[in-house]
This record gives C-alpha cells, sequence and structure tokens, in this order.
C-alpha cells in the first residue's frame, strides 16, 4: 500500500509516511475531549490494531474515560474513537488492552473518585476495573471491578508467563504525607487465568512506580520502575515466576518521572519506550514533576537490559535544546509499546502537551539505524517495506 507523505500530522486518524524519519505515523483523531492521555496498543487475532486512551477534561476530572479507536487490516486510518466506559462519578485512567482466551479483549484501567475540596490527587481511591469486547473492539461489557483494594493503580497489560502465569504490574497510592512520592510497586500473580489474583510486593520499591515485567527465560523475570525522584529507569529481577524480587537498582537510562513502557522483543532484545531526560534536582515531598517529557525514546537493550547500547528518538518535539530554552518544547509523554505479528513495532503516545495520541511504527532495524531499501508498507498486512532510510538514530 502506498502512503501519503507527510504534510504535517493530520488529526484524523490518517497515516503518512514521515520522509526524514523514515516511519508511518498519525495523530488519532482526538474526538470532542479536551486532552488525550496514557495510551495502550494491541493487535487482535483478525490483525486489527486497537489504541485505548482515557480523555477527558483533564487527568482526575470525573468526565475522563476511556476510548478506543481501531485500525482495521488493509486501513490506512484510524478510525473515530467511541468511549467505552461512561461512568461520570469517577475518574478512568491508565487503561491497557490484553488478550485473554477465547478472543476476549480485556480493556483494564484504573477507577479512581473525583477531587475533592482541598484534595487534588485522588489516587488512593483507585480501584482496577475491566470491560471486555467480544467482537474485535467494536462493543464493550460493562464495567466489573477486579482488583478491589483502594489505591490500586496499574499501566502495563497482564503478562502471559512461560509457566501459564499472568502478572499484573502496580503500584500502591496512599494518602500519606509522602504523597506520590512514596508510592511503592507490586504484582498481581494469578494462576486461574484471572479467576483470582494475590498481590507480591516489590521490597524496598518506596518511589519507583510503572513497573513494566519482560520474562527473559523460563522464570528469570525483569521489571523496570518510573522514578518518583526523576533521576533513572529502576530494574529489579525475579529468579521464581515473580514469588519474590529484588530491590531495585538504576539502570543507565534516565527518567523524568514520567511513564515508561517495555517490551521483549522476537530477536531476545528489550526494548523499552521512554523520555530521555531526568531531572533529580526537581525532587521535593511530593516527588519530582519536571515538564520536560521529551524526546520519546526507544532504547535497545541485548543484555536483559543492564545496558542500552542502542537509542533511538522518535519524537524530537519542537526541537530545543539547551537549558535556556528547552522548556518551549511541548509535552510527549507516556508511550506505550508493542511487537505486532509481523515483527514491526508500535509506539503511542500523548502528543503536544495532551491535545491527542500519536502513533508510529518501525521496524527493529530502523531502530539500530540500518539502511532501508525503497519499497512501501503496509502496517496492517506485512507486506513489503518502507521507503527510504532510518534517521535519528543515536548509539
Amino acid at each position: 500500500m502506498e502512503f501519503k507523505t507527510l504534510p504535517g500530522l493530520t488529526p484524523d486518524g490518517q497515516i503518512y509516511f514521515d520522509e526524514e524519519m523514515a516511519f508511518l505515523e498519525a495523530m488519532l483523531p482526538p474526538g470532542p475531549w479536551a486532552t488525550a492521555h496514557g495510551p495502550g496498543l494491541v493487535e487482535t487475532p483478525a490483525g486489527t490494531l486497537l489504541c485505548c486512551w482515557f480523555a477527558g477534561t483533564f487527568e482526575g476530572d470525573t468526565d475522563v474515560n476511556i476510548v478506543v479507536s481501531r485500525l482495521e487490516k488493509g486501513s490506512d486510518q484510524w478510525g473515530e474513537p467511541a468511549m467505552i466506559s461512561t461512568d461520570n462519578e469517577f475518574s478512568n485512567q491508565n487503561p491497557s488492552l490484553f488478550l485473554a482466551p477465547k478472543n476476549e479483549i480485556w480493556c483494564l484501567y484504573t477507577s479512581q473518585r473525583g477531587r475533592e475540596p482541598g484534595k487534588d490527587n485522588m489516587q488512593y481511591t483507585s480501584v482496577i476495573k475491566r470491560q471486555i469486547s467480544r467482537d474485535d473492539g467494536r462493543t464493550w461489557s460493562a464495567p466489573e471491578i477486579v482488583l478491589p483494594e483502594e489505591g490500586t493503580f496499574a499501566r502495563q497489560p497482564i503478562q502471559v508467563l512461560s509457566n501459564g502465569r499472568w502478572i499484573y504490574g502496580l503500584w500502591l497510592c496512599s494518602d500519606g504525607a509522602s504523597g506520590l512520592a512514596g508510592d511503592p510497586s507490586a504484582f498481581a500473580v494469578s494462576d486461574d487465568a484471572g479467576a483470582t489474583w494475590r498481590r507480591v510486593d516489590v521490597p524496598a520499591s518506596s518511589g519507583r512506580v510503572h513497573p513494566s515485567v519482560v520474562e527473559l527465560e523460563d522464570g528469570h523475570l525483569v521489571a523496570f520502575m518510573r522514578s518518583r525522584e526523576a533521576d533513572w529507569i529502576y530494574r529489579s529481577e525475579s529468579a521464581d515466576y515473580g514469588d519474590t524480587w529484588s530491590a531495585p537498582e538504576p539502570t543507565p537510562l534516565p527518567n523524568n518521572n514520567s511513564g515508561i513502557a517495555v517490551a521483549k522483543l522476537a530477536s531476545g532484545r528489550i526494548a523499552i519506550a521512554y523520555n530521555h531526560n531526568s531531572a533529580p534536582g526537581t525532587y521535593g515531598k511530593t516527588g519530582a514533576w519536571p515538564a520536560l517529557r521529551n524526546p520519546v525514546s526507544l532504547a535497545l537493550s541485548e543484555d536483559g537490559g543492564l545496558t542500552f547500547p542502542l537509542i533511538r528518538n522518535v519524537e524530537r518535539g519542537e526541537g530545543y535544546v539547551g537549558e535556556e530554552n528547552k522548556f518551549n518544547n511541548r509535552q510527549y509523554e507516556y508511550p506505550c509499546i508493542m511487537q505486532a505479528s509481523d515483527g514491526m513495532i508500535h509506539v503511542a503516545y500523548a502528543y503536544q502537551t495532551r491535545r491527542g495520541v500519536k502513533w508510529v511504527t518501525l521496524s527493529e532495524e530502523d531502530v539500530m539505524g540500518r539502511v532501508r531499501g525503497a519499497g512501501t508498507y503496509n502496517p496492517t498486512s506485512g507486506e513489503g517495506a518502507r521507503r527510504g532510510e532510518a534517521g535519528g538514530a543515536t548509539h
């Protein structure tokens, strides 16, 4: 399939080929909502790509709900997003998409009470809810609570381990004096395909949140975490299918106290999507909250996440650099990442300070900076190859 050359993204889901960056990208239709944040991606058995996010006035408001857009196989345009949660008494956030047995697609998300007088952060009231689609993401069941313990937050989709265990990364929010700064990480573990869950805490993980887990080999897991100190991405290990975990240690990758996402690729490499930025000097009582949420970068590791010799920026924002003007960049944040059945890597993230969601797709070779030959590429059929050569790689 031939794609239009990028004239500048249009907010209608149209897929364009970006000749400079040498990949396909689109701004998904934002719908009628003021903000868009926290996207998630999945490829369905039919070959459809689904992208979900939370949309509404602003994070924490009770008109914030979960929406889903579809890119059908062979199409060159993402569809208009449909709201799937319609609860205006809670703020529904951080959705993820999971392919469960029987061709069910689960959308799990956090659901917290709205702001109260004197309280802006209500994450300590959050529970995890689920809605299910059985028709390729077109319609969804009514919400039901899956994890009822208040203060439970999550983002990475459920991961299925080699022994059949399901594991779901959490962090635990409280209403304590330290606010968000002291949240620890944990995992919900299920050995009966989600019928029941038990919690496994990550030791010494205060302020290390957003755990994203991958299985390196049978039973050997690594999890990567966002840091409330805005210093580094942190890493923890398990040698027993997630029953016990090591204390998190910093990796070489910076973190700006913004969301990260991790996937194990078919090659065995680990890919992390994140903002290549840090600002530990901004740390305070409730954590560090720098405005520096750009660039969006992809980092590859060949040693289980100990080192990351291959890094490529997929979003450079407005391109401002230097202490005197870097805050002129808008925010490009909270990336999610997945590898489709044809091997292509898909990344989606909040675009231009939550104006909408942007999606890009590229190959592992593109991240590594290899030259691509001429041709065309269809992101939903796996046929052909893109035009041009990979750009923006750093090593």
